[in-house]
């Protein structure tokens, strides 16, 4: 596959996967692939506090990270990337949960409105006791280790804290993504 320059990702556009500009298939509210990660320790999921300067949902809590595949990157491979570009995270047994597709409207720091129409690999995988973590800045403000069931409870009490794709994960995909791991 002919590479492709940065800041193209991955679009369905008239009916076939093209390369489109990141900005203009959020924009446009494209439908493109898209990877999100639930790391689990016992009972409890990593969660990341987007940094403040991102483009869209700046400063909103997220699981634990979640990004688009470049051109040609495989989903287990664009998975295993964020996570350590996000959070230093490396050697983690990730399992595929499955697929799913949503659309949300996503808040933006400036400019036009956006819209995510993903059609996602979800991956979770179980953290070792004492996981370091090394936070990039230009990416995650703050982590937190939270119970499902507390993620959940504040959630319906604070849902503008939490991104959209968080709140439709939890949900509508549940039991596909946690299955019994957190059971509450």
């Amino acid at each position: 596959m002919t590479p492709v320059p940065t800041g193209l990702i991955p679009a369905w556009i008239d009916g076939r996967l093209q390369a489109a500009d990141k900005m203009d298939v959020h924009r446009r509210g494209l439908r493109h692939p898209a990877v999100s990660v639930f790391v689990l320790r016992d009972d409890a999921v990593l969660i990341q506090q987007r940094a403040a300067s991102k483009y869209h949902t700046p400063g909103l809590w997220t699981n634990t990270c979640c990004t688009h595949p470049h051109w040609g990157e495989t989903a287990p491979d664009c998975a295993a990337r964020r996570l350590d570009e996000e959070l230093g995270l490396t050697g983690l047994d990730l399992r595929h949960a499955g697929v799913v597709e949503y659309r949300a409207a996503v808040p933006v720091a400036d400019g036009p409105a956006m819209t995510e129409h993903e059609v996602v690999d979800i991956f979770t995988a179980d953290a070792p006791a004492g996981l370091p973590l090394s936070l990039n800045p230009a990416e995650v403000q703050e982590v937190d280790w939270m119970t499902l069931e507390a993620l959940e409870a504040d959630i319906l009490r604070r849902p503008d804290r939490y991104t959209p794709w968080l709140r439709i994960y939890l949900g509508q995909h549940r039991q596909l993504i946690f299955g019994d791991a957190c059971s509450v």
